[in-house]
């Protein structure tokens, strides 16, 4: 994809339909974070150009949401393979291109198999996998795709596996990734120009 690809309501700068917003016109707090999403060893996946240059146009819900995001995402002792996966899986349902672009390197890097990720990616059967990997799917799968009550013994394996604290982090973390989900589909988030987006078409 190069720049003159983008769709006709799609800012270049922003690769999204909302344009950056002027850094002079935020309050002091959303500054900070807007040059946080311009750094480029900020240890943002997306920098300017994703979910964080639209929350910049509600500077107060962003500097709200930033600290929830990032305690689920670093802080909560979430093992990185099974945060990776919980985002891939949500991003998934939701056939999230930028988030599935972003997050399958990450998850790669953070020790999921590509086997893993492929299970997820081709909606294939998640069994044979490690008990964390069956029962992230599984519960992402329940409730994001299937938008139904998780059973008994799913919860069960769930409680047991992470426990009450761990398991609401970590759901709660499925929950942001799936916010984020319709921001970028609202605003069309589009996959970087020089990134080769890594989702297959549903």
């Amino acid at each position: 994809m190069t720049a003159r690809e983008l769709p006709d309501d799609v800012y270049e700068e922003s690769c999204s339909r909302l344009p950056v917003p002027k850094r002079e016109d935020l309050p002091d707090a959303a500054k900070e974070l807007f040059d946080y999403f311009h750094d480029p060893h900020g240890g943002t996946y997306a920098g300017i150009r994703g979910p964080g240059c639209i929350r910049l146009h509600s500077p107060e819900l962003l500097v709200r949401s930033v600290p929830v995001s990032r305690y689920v995402r670093y802080e909560a002792g979430i093992a990185e393979d099974v945060r990776e996966l919980a985002i891939l899986v949500t991003g998934r349902a939701f056939n999230s291109q930028f988030e599935w672009t972003a997050h399958e390197p990450a998850a790669l890097k953070a020790g999921v198999p590509q086997a893993t990720v492929d299970i997820v990616k081709n909606r294939e059967p998640a069994e044979g996998l490690t008990e964390s990997e069956e029962v992230i799917i599984t519960l992402g799968r329940r409730i994001w795709e299937e938008r139904k009550t998780v059973p008994p013994e799913l919860y069960r394996r769930a409680m047991e596996l992470f426990g009450a604290r761990m398991l609401v982090d970590i759901l709660w973390l499925m929950g942001n990734y799936a916010w984020t989900a319709a921001l970028i589909a609202t605003f069309d988030v589009q996959v970087h120009p020089e990134k080769e987006p890594l989702l297959p078409p549903s």
